[in-house]
């Protein structure tokens, strides 16, 4: 048995129990699989209390990575290609990782070609930004490039 203000060492359970009854507070086992088992003398509900704190604080630091999307036509012209690449631009500066996306309606699918190079293009166009996750892959009617930004990038 350990714990504060107990001189570690082995006793029986029943000694153990009022022991810990004794100060107010409770034995919990640590190591059930050691010969012998240890025990320690706690008070659980703070111990619980602190553990929650600790997961809270984990949470709360860890980095929400935002996705955002930005959908274009195998058919963009330049005006809007460029206004598109300016949202992409401020996304990836303010930290966001980025799904660029072709979105092939009808019989608009057999422009494969012209929506893996205006996905290209874009790749191309922010390059200092971001950093290409993915490269263009076509699922369904949609032609996916992934980019994520460079601050991300540094951080890992």
């Amino acid at each position: 048995m350990v714990g504060e203000n107990v001189e570690p060492g082995i006793f029986p359970i029943k000694e153990a129990l009022v022991m810990a009854e004794e100060r107010g507070l409770d034995l919990v086992e640590i190591a059930p699989t050691a010969n012998p088992p240890v025990c320690k003398i706690i008070d659980y509900k703070k111990f619980l209390y602190e553990q929650k704190k600790k997961q809270k604080e984990i949470k709360a630091n860890a980095a929400k990575i935002v996705v955002k999307e930005i959908r274009l036509g195998p058919n963009t012209d330049d005006h809007d290609f460029n206004f598109k690449l300016k949202h992409a631009i401020k996304f990836l500066e303010d930290g966001s990782k980025l799904k660029v996306y072709v979105f092939f309606k009808g019989r608009s699918i057999i422009y494969k070609e012209q929506g893996e190079v205006i996905l290209l293009r874009f790749a191309q166009e922010i390059e200092e930004y971001g950093k290409i996750e993915q490269l263009p892959k076509l699922e369904g009617k949609r032609m996916i490039m992934l980019v994520s930004s460079k601050k991300i990038a540094k951080k890992n």
